[in-house]
């Protein structure tokens, strides 16, 4: 009888319909940003595979990886991604950056990177890298240092003149 009409004292009322779960409204989606099923279903769009980029220079990795630290779909990750890049993309060698670039960019989902990086759930196998230990650390925050926003960007430029 969801979303029927109920009429009490001579008015009518409509019944609300029942909750739905995220997962019945837009399909449920792995770390891996498969969609299951065929691609459209339930109207959900895919995203297309994350490919590490061969080639790039290092400087260019740093900088577009600060930028997409920083540009999260969530504010929680921007906070907390955003800093950890502050303090640790510089000192990263490239093997590292590899691996935060997929940690980043390749799960579909920001949540699943929080809930990791904080230990709210298990990291996935192909995650469980030096990269996450380093932001889980770095998450733990135990110089209880008030994180509340991004940083400025002005480190960027400073011991640049």
């Amino acid at each position: 009888m969801a979303g029927a009409a109920l009429r009490v004292c001579g008015r009518l009322l409509l019944r609300r319909p029942p909750a739905l779960s995220a997962a019945a409204l837009f399909g449920s989606r792995g770390h891996s940003g498969e969609a299951p099923g065929h691609p459209g279903e339930n109207g959900e769009s895919t995203l297309p595979p994350w490919e590490e980029r061969t080639g790039e220079p290092l400087d260019t990795k740093r900088a577009r990886l600060l930028y997409e630290s920083r540009k999260r779909g969530m504010l929680e990750n921007c906070i907390l991604l955003s800093l950890f890049a502050k303090e640790y993309l510089n000192t990263m060698s490239e093997k590292q950056l590899r691996l935060y670039d997929k940690l980043i960019n390749q799960p579909s989902n920001d949540w699943d990177i929080y809930y990791w990086a904080t230990g709210a759930r298990p990291t996935p196998s192909e995650f469980d890298t030096e990269v996450m230990h380093l932001l889980q650390e770095y998450a733990k925050n135990r110089n209880m240092e008030q994180r509340i926003s991004q940083p400025d960007l002005e480190y960027l430029f400073e011991n640049k003149a």
